[in-house]
């Protein structure tokens, strides 16, 4: 019993039979059986509604396919949300404005995002809207302080003020796209989504002035994992703009918690080396568009994303997930360790997200396998 009370210790649990702890598992798990549940019902409905995303050069998928797993994803977010604020299990009332601000500005980037995914809107009113949301945050006391960043000379209040601003604005609009341009081969990003939370949800555990991230980070890790039971390939839904807009912009957002005081310039390593993957991603296609003259570089869908390159070599949609995925746990376990994390919790937090994405990977193999059973293919004649 120590010694399981000297880990927990270690992975920044106080009690791993209190009240706090079960308060984050069981927001996880709401949200990881809300989002499981919740997603059958809204793909019947989505194909009824035509919420569909078409063949394009980004895309994989030959037919139309369900593109409402963003919702999905973001109900049982809330959900969760709302059932750890009823459960009060820590003060947060400090934070609440910069949860709430957060809570808004993901349901903002949602509804951007759907509406984007079925109508389509100019690249200008996305961005518009994206700098909008970042600056709510900003007015709520949630940015970069350009002063407390690590090796940067301390410049006068005047300067770091509006410096401050237009970092936090990159940094939420930059991460969104980010994430949002690797959405192109099943389970990607719904894979990497749920790693980049447990990497930062296991950093956060360490410090005591990020609760409120714990419980916001939980809550996002079990609804990725929900969902990524129905997308992992062959997948039966996709996320669309509006999921991925909201793991982009959430999890930008969630890393700004708590980073106000003395550290918060290192407090950003973590995240930043962790969301390396669709950050390298989204440079290499940028500077290869300009290169080829391409004026507007984000509204030019091609298949030169790092996730294409892979799918090229290894001509399968399943090893291309699980290899992004590694390397996105791989550059976490890296942010983990010069965040000054111990190596057992990052090695623990590693287990544990392995063991998760087995978990639904496994499963979404078997249900296309029972799916074969039932419906085998027709062969031409």
């Amino acid at each position: 019993m120590d010694a399981l009370r000297a880990l927990a210790a270690d992975l920044g649990i106080a009690d791993p039979f209190g009240s706090g702890f079960l308060s984050v598992l069981i927001t996880f798990l709401t949200a990881l059986v809300f989002t499981w549940r919740f997603i059958p019902g809204l793909r019947r409905f989505a194909v009824q509604a035509g919420w569909a995303d078409l063949p394009n050069a980004r895309r994989l998928n030959t037919e139309p396919l369900p593109n409402a797993g963003g919702l999905a994803i973001f109900a049982g977010f809330v959900v969760s949300v709302i059932v750890a604020w009823a459960l009060r299990p820590i003060v947060v009332e400090l934070v609440n404005i910069q949860v709430l601000a957060i809570m808004l500005g993901a349901s903002i980037m949602v509804l951007t995002g759907f509406i984007d995914d079925q109508f389509s809107l100019s690249p200008l009113t996305r961005l518009l809207v994206q700098v909008l949301v970042s600056v709510l945050l900003i007015v709520n006391g949630l940015r970069i302080d350009f002063n407390a960043i690590p090796f940067l000379p301390v410049i006068p209040e005047a300067l770091s003020q509006p410096l401050s601003a237009f970092l936090t604005v990159l940094w939420i609009v930059g991460l969104t796209n980010a994430v949002n341009l690797m959405d192109g081969v099943d389970g990607v990003v719904g894979g990497v989504g749920f790693v980049v939370s447990m990497v930062l949800l296991a950093t956060a555990a360490q410090f005591p002035d990020r609760a409120a991230a714990v419980i916001l980070l939980a809550g996002l890790a079990g609804a990725t994992l929900g969902y990524l039971r129905f997308n992992f390939n062959p997948s039966r839904i996709i996320m669309g703009d509006a999921g991925a807009y909201l793991i982009g912009f959430t999890l930008a957002a969630v890393s700004l918690l708590g980073t106000l005081k003395v550290s918060a310039g290192a407090s950003l390593i973590v995240p930043l080396i962790v969301l390396a993957l669709p950050v390298v991603d989204t440079t290499q296609v940028v500077i290869g568009r300009l290169a080829r003259g391409i004026r507007n570089p984000l509204g030019h869908p091609d298949k030169t994303h790092i996730h294409h390159r892979v799918l090229a070599r290894t001509a399968s949609a399943r090893r291309t997930a699980v290899i992004l995925w590694t390397v996105a746990t791989l550059c976490g376990a890296l942010g983990m360790f010069l965040q000054g994390v111990a190596p057992r919790v990052i090695v623990v937090t590693a287990l544990l997200i392995a063991t998760c994405l087995s978990f639904v990977a496994s499963h979404r193999v078997r249900a296309h396998r029972r799916e074969l059973a039932a419906n085998p293919p027709q062969e031409n004649p």
